[in-house]
C-alpha cells in the first residue's frame, strides 16, 4: 500500500509540473450571474463547470460567479442546479463578462444522467440495463426517517433489517442479513466489512448533509464490477466542496416503542450532522463531516421454536411443550442433549449412581438415578437450557458517529488531487448464524485518487476493529457455565452440568412417586393411575417440569439482578473459544485505474480498467486460523468495454469482459453484451446478456472457529487436511458421515436404547469433499424505458438468471476406529474427540464450506411509472415480481424474496412557495426465510405494509427547513427478516439549515 501511495504521488507531482508549464498558456476570464427564470432572484450555489475538464466554480449567495480557465477559446460551460433545467453555453472569447443566466426550474423526468450503468456518463433513458437513481430532491423529500431507508421504495429492492441503524439492501433473490452478493460503494469505496464480505449499510457513509445521489443497479454486474458484484451494486456518491461549498447542519428529534404492542416505553432518538466545505481560489477545496446518532433499538422478540420437530410424543399425543426448544430471540437454548444419551455414559452413570452430596442422586437405598437410567426410564427426549430472554444480554443502545473529510487540490485544469476519510464508530446489532452485539466498533476507510476528464487511479484501504463485540448466544452459554460452576462449587464448570442434573432430576420424580426402576414404561395406564393417579402422558410431562423447576432454582441467576449483572460482565470477559469476544483488526487494501479514450478515439467508446485488492485477516485466533499471524488474499481483475451507436444512431451496442483472479482460485471471465434500440425519441428499448461470479468470501475460504455446537472451517484444502476430515481406519473403514444420516443414526438408537443394524445402516459415509470454488450466475434481461409527453416515465424490465455452484455448507461428523478398524460408535462420549452419539462435540462435528452441483433458475419482472401533474405534484409507484424455478430437492435456497411488493408515493415539494409533503405506502406480500440462523424450522415472514410521510415548511429568513415526519406512520409492527427484530413506528421533527439555500 506505501509503495502504491508513493506512486500515485510522484505521478501527481509529474502531471503537476506538466501543469506549471500550461499555465503560462492562453488565459479566459468569465463572470457574470445566475437567475431563476421568470424571476430576478439570483441563485446561489449552482454549479458551473468547464465541460471536457475537472475545473469550475459555483455561484455565491448572490447569484455572482468568477472563472478564470487556462486554455484558449472556445469552451463551453455548463450549468447546473438541482430542480432546474441545465444550460450549456459557449464561451467564445478571451474574456466575457456581465453574462446573465436564467435557469428554468423543472421536474427532471428522464433527464438524469447516470455513471453506474455503463462506467461512464449517459442519459438514464439510454442505459443498457436496468438502472434507479435517487438524487438530492429525492433525498430531501423522503418520509423515511433517513435516506438510506428510503432507498427500499427503489423497484425491485430487498431490505433486511438487523438494527435501527443497521439495514442490508439486496435485489433480485437470494437475501440475507449478511448480503456477500452485492457490492455497496461510497464515492468508489468498497463498504464492505473485510472479514465478513458484505456491505455494513450506512454506518460509516455520508450523512443525508452530503449525499449527492444514490444509484443502484439490480442483477449482475461483474462484468464491470468484479467479484460479488452478483444481485446488484449501490453507489453512494458524496458532494464536492467545489460544487457544495458553505455551512450547513442538521439536527432530528425522534421517538419509538410507541404504543401499546410496543416492547417497552416510548424512547427518544436523537441525530445531528453538520457540514462545512470551502473552496479557495477554485484550486484547492475541503470539507469535513461530523454525524452523531443514538437510539434505543429495535428489540427481537421472536420466539418462534426453531426446533419445534422434536416436540416429543407419548403414547402417541404430544407434550404440550417442547423439553428442547431453541428459540430465535431467546439465549442459551442452543445447548441441548437428548436425555436418553446418558444410560451411554459412563461418566454420568457415575455421576448418578454415586452419593454425591452435591448432586444427591441417591433416591434411597439401591435406587439412583443411574439405576432408573439403566433401566429405559430416560426417554428419547431432547432437551435445552431454560434461555434467557435476548433483552436482558444484548446491547440495544444503539449508537453511530461518522467522521467524513475530504481535501482537494486541481493541480491543473485537467487534474485534480483528492483525499477522502470515512470512520463509523458506535453500537448495533447484527443478525447472521447467530445474534451479534456489534459493541463499540469501528471501521476506517481512507482514499488517494488522481482524477481527470477521462480517467482516475484511486487507492483506498479499509480498516475495521471489533472493539467490544460478542455473540450473544455465547454469552448466554458462558453465563450459565459460571452459574453451574458457582452453584457446584467446581464440580461442574459449564452447562453439561445443567443437562446431566436434569436427567437426575427428572428420575428423581419418578422415585417420588413411588415408581420402581423400568415400571413407567412396562406397566399401562391403568396399573400407573392406580399406583400415583396419573397416566405416562401426565408423568412425563410432570417429569420434565420438575426437572426443570429444580435445575433452574438451582443454577439459573434471575435477570436484573447484581448477582447477574456481576455474572454477565464477568461472562462477557475474554475472546473466542474462552468467551464471547471477538479481537478482529482485518484491513482490506485496494487499488484501481480507468481510462476512457474518448480523447483519442471518436469513432467508438473504449473504456478499460483495472484493480488489485489483497485481504489482510487479523482476528488473532477468534474468527480466522491466524493465531500465528496474519493471513493474507489477493486478488486481481482487469477490464474493456466498447460501444458504438449504429443504424443512423438508433442502436447502441456495447460489448465488456473481465478477467479476476484470486490467488485461491482459478480465474474468472465475467463478459457482457448490451443493446439499446431507439424506438423515437425518448423510446428505447434494451436488452443485455450479463454474468457475474463471486469468490467464497474471506471466511467461506479461512474461517476456523469454534461455535460450541461445531467448528466451522473455510472451505480450502489446508482446513479438510487440518483436521484430517476424510478419515479411514487402517482397515480401509470410512470414518466420515454425512450430518443429516448421523442424526437419523442416533434417532434409531435413541428410540431403541442400543446400536442396532438399522440404526449403522443410516449412515452416509462421505469419501471425498471437493474444496469450495467460486459462485456463478448467468442472466438476461430485457427493458423499455420511455417518457411521454415530458410527464410520464415508464419503465419495465424483464430478467431470467441461472446460477450454478452455489457456495453452501455442509456438516460433517467424524468417528473414532476400534484396534480391528471397525467403527468405534460408543466409547469415549466425554472425550473432545468423541464418537457419533453425542451432538455438539467440537472435537467430531464440522461445517464446512464448498458448493451445491445443481443448477437455480430464477425469473422475475418490475414496471415503474412516474407522473408529473400541474403544479408541481409528482405521483410514483412500481412493482416487482420475482420467482424461485427449478430448485433441486432438498436444496436450502435461502432466496428470502417476496413473489410480490409495490410501492406508491405522492408529493410536491412547493405546494406553496415554502410547503411541501410527500407519501409513500409500501407493500410486501409474505414469504419463507431460510436462513442459518432459523435452521432446521425455517418460517414464513408475513406480508407487511408500511406508509411513511412528511411535510415540510421552509423558513427561508433562517435558511432552513422544518420537517415533520414519520415511517410506519400506522404503526403496524412487522419484520423484514426471521430472526430480525420488531420493527415499529419512528416519528420525527428535523430541522436541516443550509447557508447556500435559495
Amino acid at each position: 500500500m506505501k509503495k502504491i501511495c508513493t506512486y500515485l504521488i510522484c505521478s501527481c507531482f509529474v502531471v503537476f509540473g506538466l501543469g506549471i508549464s500550461k499555465a503560462s498558456a492562453q488565459s479566459i476570464t468569465i463572470s457574470g450571474k445566475v437567475l431563476e427564470e421568470g424571476t430576478t432572484l439570483p441563485l446561489g450555489g449552482v454549479n458551473i463547470v468547464v465541460k471536457g475538464k475537472v475545473i469550475g466554480t459555483i455561484t455565491d449567495i448572490n447569484g455572482n460567479f468568477n472563472l478564470t480557465v487556462r486554455d484558449s477559446p472556445p469552451i463551453t460551460l455548463v450549468f447546473s442546479f438541482i430542480g432546474f433545467r441545465t444550460v450549456e453555453l459557449p464561451i467564445t472569447q478571451e474574456e466575457t463578462t456581465g453574462l446573465t443566466i436564467n435557469l428554468a426550474e423543472e421536474t427532471l423526468l428522464g433527464q438524469e444522467v447516470v455513471v453506474s450503468a455503463s462506467r461512464v456518463e449517459e442519459s438514464i433513458l439510454e442505459s443498457p440495463v436496468t438502472i434507479e437513481k435517487m438524487d438530492i430532491l429525492d433525498i430531501q423529500s423522503t418520509g423515511a426517517d433517513n435516506y438510506y431507508k428510503a432507498i427500499a421504495n427503489l423497484k425491485g429492492v430487498d431490505v433486511a433489517t438487523s438494527s435501527i441503524n443497521f439495514q442490508i439492501i439486496n435485489a433480485r433473490g437470494f437475501a440475507s442479513t449478511g448480503n456477500t452478493r452485492f457490492v455497496q460503494l461510497t464515492d468508489g469505496m468498497d463498504t464492505q466489512a473485510p472479514a465478513l464480505n458484505f456491505p455494513i449499510g450506512n454506518l460509516n457513509g455520508p450523512s443525508e448533509l452530503d449525499v449527492e445521489s444514490v444509484e443502484l443497479i439490480p442483477g449482475a454486474s461483474s462484468a464491470l464490477y468484479g467479484p460479488n458484484a452478483f444481485n446488484g451494486i449501490l453507489l453512494v456518491n458524496s458532494k464536492s466542496p467545489f460544487e457544495y461549498q458553505g455551512l450547513s447542519a442538521f439536527t432530528k428529534l425522534g421517538v419509538n416503542h410507541v404504543g401499546p404492542n410496543a416492547d417497552q416505553n416510548a424512547a427518544p432518538m436523537y441525530e445531528a450532522s453538520l457540514r462545512y466545505a470551502k473552496a479557495i481560489n477554485n484550486k484547492f477545496a475541503y470539507k469535513v463531516n461530523f454525524s452523531y446518532m443514538r437510539a434505543n433499538d429495535w428489540h427481537g422478540t421472536d420466539a418462534r421454536d426453531r426446533e419445534i420437530g422434536r416436540t416429543p410424543e407419548v403414547d402417541g399425543q404430544p407434550l404440550s411443550f417442547n423439553p428442547g426448544a431453541d428459540r430465535l430471540h431467546f439465549m442459551g437454548d442452543e445447548a441441548a442433549i437428548n436425555l436418553a444419551i446418558f444410560p451411554f455414559s459412563a461418566n454420568w452413570n457415575v455421576f448418578a449412581g454415586t452419593n454425591n452430596t452435591v448432586q444427591n442422586n441417591i433416591f434411597s437405598p439401591g435406587r439412583s438415578a443411574s439405576a432408573y437410567a439403566q433401566a429405559g426410564d430416560l426417554p428419547n427426549h431432547v432437551v435445552s437450557i431454560t434461555p434467557y430472554s435476548e433483552v436482558d444480554l444484548i446491547n440495544y443502545n444503539a449508537e453511530n458517529m461518522k467522521i467524513n473529510t475530504g481535501l482537494y487540490y486541481r493541480l491543473t485544469d485537467d487534474l485534480e488531487l483528492s483525499y477522502l476519510y470515512n470512520g463509523g464508530f458506535g453500537t448495533s446489532i447484527y443478525t447472521g448464524a447467530q445474534r451479534y452485539s456489534l459493541s463499540n466498533f469501528s471501521i476506517n476507510q481512507h482514499r488517494l485518487q488522481l482524477r481527470g476528464d477521462n480517467f482516475y487511479i484511486r487507492a483506498y484501504t479499509t480498516r475495521e476493529n471489533s472493539g467490544d463485540s460478542y455473540i450473544t448466544e455465547f454469552l448466554a452459554k458462558r453465563v450459565i457455565d459460571l452459574s453451574v460452576e458457582q452453584a457446584t462449587n467446581g464440580f461442574f464448570s459449564d452447562v453439561s452440568g445443567y443437562l446431566a442434573t436434569y436427567g437426575a432430576e427428572y428420575l428423581r420424580n419418578l422415585f417420588n412417586l413411588g415408581l420402581e426402576p423400568g415400571q413407567i414404561n412396562a406397566l399401562s395406564n391403568e396399573d400407573l393411575m392406580n399406583m400415583t393417579g396419573l397416566n405416562r402422558y401426565q408423568i412425563v410431562e410432570q417429569s420434565h417440569n420438575f426437572a426443570r423447576e429444580s435445575v433452574d432454582n438451582r443454577f439459573l441467576v434471575q435477570p436484573g439482578t447484581p448477582e447477574f449483572e456481576e455474572i454477565v460482565r464477568e461472562a462477557r470477559a475474554g475472546t473466542v473459544p474462552v468467551g464471547p469476544r471477538f479481537n478482529d483488526a482485518t484491513t482490506m487494501h485496494h487499488v484501481e485505474g480507468q481510462y476512457d479514450f474518448k480523447n483519442e478515439i471518436d469513432f467508438i467508446e473504449l473504456q478499460a480498467g483495472g484493480n488489485f485488492r489483497q485481504f489482510n485477516l487479523i482476528s488473532n485466533g477468534t474468527i480466522f486460523d491466524d493465531a500465528d499471524g496474519p493471513i493474507t488474499i489477493r486478488e486481481f481483475g482487469a477490464f474493456a468495454q466498447a460501444g458504438k451507436w449504429v443504424a443512423d444512431n438508433r442502436l447502441k451496442l456495447t460489448g465488456s469482459v473481465r478477467y479476476d483472479k484470486n490467488e485461491n482460485f482459478a480465474g474468472q471471465f465475467s463478459p457482457r453484451i448490451s443493446g439499446v434500440f431507439k424506438l423515437a425519441e425518448n423510446h428505447n428499448i434494451r436488452a443485455s446478456y450479463q454474468t457475474g461470479f463471486r469468490f467464497p468470501t474471506t471466511q467461506g475460504q479461512h474461517i476456523d472457529l469454534n461455535i460450541l455446537s461445531a467448528r466451522l472451517i473455510g472451505g480450502l484444502p489446508r482446513y479438510a487436511e487440518k483436521y484430517e476430515l476424510i478419515r479411514e481406519s487402517n482397515t480401509g473403514e470410512p470414518l466420515t458421515y454425512d450430518g443429516f444420516s448421523v442424526q437419523n443414526f442416533r434417532n434409531e438408537i435413541f428410540a431403541n436404547g442400543e446400536v442396532t443394524e438399522a440404526a449403522i445402516n443410516q449412515l452416509v459415509p462421505v469419501t471425498s469433499l471437493d474444496p469450495v470454488k467460486p459462485e456463478q450466475v448467468q442472466s438476461l434481461e430485457f427493458g423499455y424505458k420511455s417518457l411521454i409527453d415530458n410527464k410520464l416515465m415508464i419503465d419495465v424490465n424483464y430478467y431470467y438468471n441461472i446460477y450454478n455452484d452455489f457456495i453452501s455448507q455442509i456438516r460433517l461428523l467424524t468417528a473414532t476406529a476400534n484396534p480391528d478398524g471397525s467403527v468405534n460408535y460408543l466409547s469415549m462420549l466425554n472425550s473432545t474427540a468423541g464418537t457419533l452419539l453425542p451432538s455438539g462435540i467440537v472435537g467430531n462435528t464440522y461445517q464446512v464450506y464448498t458448493n451445491i452441483e445443481d443448477r437455480v433458475i430464477t425469473q422475475g419482472a418490475a414496471v415503474g411509472l412516474s407522473y408529473s401533474l400541474r403544479k408541481g405534484y409528482t405521483l410514483s409507484g412500481n412493482y416487482s415480481w420475482n420467482v424461485l424455478l427449478d430448485l433441486p430437492e432438498g436444496f436450502l435456497a435461502e432466496f428470502n424474496t417476496p413473489e410480490h411488493k409495490f410501492n406508491i408515493s405522492f408529493g410536491n415539494r412547493k405546494v406553496t412557495k415554502n410547503f411541501g409533503f410527500n407519501v409513500t405506502w409500501r407493500w410486501q406480500d409474505e414469504f419463507e426465510w431460510q436462513s442459518s440462523f432459523t435452521i432446521p424450522a425455517n418460517g414464513m415472514v408475513p406480508a407487511y405494509q408500511t406508509f411513511d410521510g412528511q411535510v415540510s415548511y421552509r423558513l427561508k429568513n433562517l435558511k432552513s427547513i422544518l420537517k415533520v415526519g414519520g415511517s410506519n406512520l400506522m404503526n403496524q409492527r412487522y419484520i423484514q427478516s426471521l430472526g430480525g427484530p420488531n420493527i415499529g413506528a419512528i416519528y420525527y421533527v428535523s430541522l436541516t439549515f443550509d447557508e447556500l439555500m435559495n
